[in-house]
């Protein structure tokens, strides 16, 4: 088995071996341990216990996970601190969901033969799909990995985890798996209700093993793809929840340049740069109208982001992605060069970058610009009216956000939010698209490409993802299970 190295993003270098990859017997070990723990997760107050007592731990380790995660992906202590607070937020977030008990959804139809047809008795519930596997984002060693929202929810709903690792931060995932694995033993619970393992091969290995019975997934549109088709090509398919690409398009209205222009520009760049441009929530083509006021916007925007520090990305493939997807927009027909993405080495961090801004007429909107560019590039789209915002929009698949920035009393303003609905998951009015309340209104999905399937990987609903239902009909009430009794 090949070895597992951690690598640090800034110099490029092997930092330590951590572990290896997982072979076929390796995989098959995980399942079936985290399979078994099936029953002992099945009492509702235990897994609360156990949400609980995970936040509990990760917040005890804080100190050795965040200096691992810096290490590993150059994100810097204050996001990483930040995001590992989000962690314990979320775990005892799914922890009162799991006491309140309404995500089982209990309903009972009494009986009525008078009814046409005849109604029996009915009584309905959710119960949990079993193990399901969980892959870890580059971009989140914690909120989208081990401890993160896919593993968090299905522990709620009652289904064992078997996470993943990401190559990036192959420490980290293995010291967070050992605090969760540690807090279920501190209240006697098996520790395999939450096993890892390491290797590209090991996730087509999970992905294809009979006992797993659903997948959860961030990152790339080829990856996700890729997984989703194994998923739903087994002998019995499984659910696979991918959340994917987006581009998380941003629409400014005449008005709301004219109003608000240097303040939109310096909101856009403070979020398209934000953990450098790697949030799959980053605003990566925003509409401008082509107007004087869209042109003070424009230069006020290209202004701030000359003026952003150089950064180093998760790793040197997506460093090479990200410049050499820079430089293929910036060569394409009609577009025009704001500020130049480039390498930008400095003698602590020799792999760093600096962002970069293109601009383009909704014209000549086609080649590669529909497409996300991971890292710290935005594009503006200058449009000279509704017909060319039309157009534009035409040309998108599904994405996780949309933002409208307009002013309250336009009189289109509502089309506009109804309009952007249509391919997005979440519509934002004004702000940016780059923060994601962990809330039961919550939606972070959206139509294909963004995501896979029509649910939520954040907020109270991201529960229903690992649940299906069943319905007992006739049945004694001294027979049903507790829950519907």
């Amino acid at each position: 088995m090949e070895p597992v190295l951690s690598h640090d993003p800034r110099t490029g270098e092997p930092r330590k071996e951590v572990g290896v990859e997982a072979d076929a017997a390796a995989v098959d070990a995980a399942v079936r341990a985290a399979h078994s723990t099936l029953e002992a997760l099945a009492d509702r107050p235990r897994r609360a216990a156990l949400l609980r007592a995970a936040a509990e731990t990760v917040e005890a380790r804080a100190e050795r996970l965040i200096a691992a995660a810096d290490a590993e992906t150059a994100l810097g202590v204050p996001r990483l601190t930040g995001e590992l607070a989000r962690v314990a937020y979320q775990f005892r977030f799914f922890a009162g969901i799991v006491e309140d008990g309404s995500y089982l959804g209990v309903v009972r139809d009494a009986a009525d033969p008078s009814a046409v047809p005849p109604r029996p008795e009915l009584a309905r519930w959710k119960v949990p799909l079993g193990a399901v596997a969980v892959f870890a984002a580059s971009n989140f060693p914690f909120a989208f990995s081990v401890p993160g929202g896919d593993t968090a929810s299905a522990l709620a709903a009652g289904c064992p985890v078997v996470v993943k690792a990401h190559p990036d931060h192959p420490e980290t995932s293995e010291l967070a798996a050992a605090a969760i694995r540690d807090a279920a033993a501190s209240l006697a619970l098996p520790a395999d209700v939450l096993t890892l393992v390491h290797g590209r091969q090991a996730g087509v290995d999970l992905v294809q093993h009979p006992l797993i019975s659903a997948v959860g997934f961030t990152g790339s549109i080829p990856g996700g793809r890729f997984l989703f088709d194994l998923a739903v090509s087994r002998p019995v398919p499984i659910p696979f929840y991918g959340e994917l690409g987006s581009l998380n398009p941003v629409l400014v209205t005449e008005r709301a340049a004219t109003e608000r222009a240097e303040e939109i520009a310096t909101g856009l760049v403070g979020s398209y740069t934000l953990g450098l441009g790697q949030f799959c929530t980053k605003p990566g083509l925003v509409l401008v109208p082509a107007t004087a006021d869209g042109d003070k916007l424009v230069q006020a925007a290209a202004d701030a982001a000359s003026a952003v520090a150089p950064g180093t990305l998760l790793d040197a493939r997506m460093r090479e992605h990200f410049l050499s997807g820079f430089a293929a927009r910036a060569a394409q027909s009609g577009v025009r060069t704001l500020v130049p993405a480039a390498a930008a080495p400095t003698e602590d961090a020799p792999q760093a970058v600096r962002p970069g801004l293109l601009e383009v007429d909704a014209a000549d909107f086609d080649g590669e610009l529909p497409e996300e560019c991971f890292g710290p590039v935005s594009v503006l789209i200058r449009y000279r009216d509704t017909g060319d915002v039309e157009a534009v929009l035409a040309r998108l698949g599904g994405n996780l956000t949309a933002t409208l920035h307009a002013e309250p009393d336009e009189p289109e303003a509502a089309a506009w939010l109804s309009r952007l609905a249509r391919f997005a998951g979440r519509v934002l009015f004004g702000g940016w698209s780059t923060g994601v309340a962990v809330a039961p209104a919550m939606t972070h999905g959206g139509p294909y490409p963004s995501a896979t399937s029509a649910t939520t990987s954040v907020g109270g609903s991201a529960i229903d993802r690992w649940l299906r239902p069943v319905t007992f009909q006739t049945v004694p009430p001294h027979l049903l299970p507790a829950e519907l009794r």
